[in-house]
């Protein structure tokens, strides 16, 4: 097997709060707690119970339809002294059909009126595609038409929301290697983070290493697979399922949820687990008094379910022999 570039962990997982420290220079919690499929009416409760738990990063978005009941509990948070603001890092997210240049600060502006917020901690392009704008309040998902704004002209117009101090950091979401390292070459302002999925079964070695050997922070909005929700939707396998990962959370005395999250902050990712019950959000976010032995990181590692031929037109072998080499292959552009 070839050796590749593995960068080393950005953050201490022996400190009682570890942080990744952004290239912006600023600190985020590397266990957040993520509101997608929050329905309505209960993600006002779930926050604060979430911040009582002790989650101090929150993942949300436009698109997610929420950000209206997010800001009344942030607020209660701030009002009865749960919490400070500046001790919660919080992440937002552009949706597609914004992406026009001058609409971007203007969805921007409208989240933070949404969340009753002056400023994001991280706000992220949600999907590298650009849609037609269908209005602040109607986010586009149906029927919905490419638009005519380019990624670098959408990024252009983020790096304007950190100098209006709209935005402390700024990053994507599903990005791949290839429209990260275009990014990358032409950034005036470097993307702090790149938001994607990946757990167990789709562990996209090529990409997460590449953004960690760039100080991008990676961060796993499907920690877990997808979990039951996934598997009932799609019928596809999950790994809280897997006998593997039942045999190692049973050595340890622990959920298979909580060896998933330990393993991808073993390999320096950021988690983001979602729940709405008590019970399940500290049991996520209790991820610090165990580890991993190397034997078991391998085990788990050889779960990963992505194919990819390694055959033309991929040139994932060119990359032996270099310094960027990512995987024990070469590197998958395709990731």
């Amino acid at each position: 097997m070839s050796s590749f570039t593995k960068p080393p962990l950005n953050f201490d997982l022996s400190l009682p709060s570890p942080v990744y420290t952004l290239n912006s220079g600023h600190s985020m919690p590397i266990i957040a707690y993520g509101t997608f499929r929050s329905e309505p009416g209960e993600v006002s409760t779930a926050v604060i119970e979430a911040i009582k738990a002790g989650y101090r990063h929150f993942d949300l978005a436009h698109v997610y339809g929420n950000e209206k009941e997010v800001g009344p509990a942030l607020k209660q948070a701030f009002d009865e002294g749960l919490v400070k603001r500046e001790e919660l890092f919080i992440t937002g997210k552009l949706w597609n059909s914004d992406h026009d240049v001058e609409v971007v600060p203007k969805a921007c502006a409208h989240s933070l009126e949404n969340l009753q917020l002056d400023y994001f901690d991280l706000y992220l392009i949600h999907f590298p595609v650009a849609w037609k704008h269908t209005g602040l309040d109607t986010p586009s998902w149906g029927g919905s038409e490419l638009g005519d704004t380019s990624l670098i002209d959408t990024w252009r117009a983020m790096e304007g929301l950190v100098e209006k101090g709209l935005c402390r950091s700024i990053g994507v979401s599903n990005y791949p290697l290839l429209l990260m390292h275009d990014l990358t070459t032409q950034a005036k302002i470097q993307p702090a983070c790149n938001q994607i999925e990946v757990h167990a079964y789709y562990q996209r070695a090529s990409l997460v290493n590449y953004c960690l050997s760039r100080n991008i922070c990676v961060t796993a909005h499907t920690p877990l697979g997808g979990g039951v929700v996934n598997a009932d939707t799609w019928n596809t396998p999950i790994p809280l399922k897997d006998p593997i990962i039942i045999e190692i959370a049973n050595a340890h005395k622990k959920s298979p949820a909580q060896v998933l999250l330990r393993f991808l902050l073993q390999l320096g990712i950021v988690v983001l687990p979602k729940s709405v019950k008590p019970h399940r959000m500290a049991e996520n976010i209790n991820l610090l008094d165990f580890s991993l032995t190397d034997e078991e990181v391998k085990k788990i590692e050889t779960l990963d379910k992505y194919v990819s031929y390694k055959t033309n037109p991929n040139p994932i072998g060119g990359f032996l022999g270099g310094k960027d080499v990512y995987c024990a292959e070469g590197t998958d552009i395709f990731d």
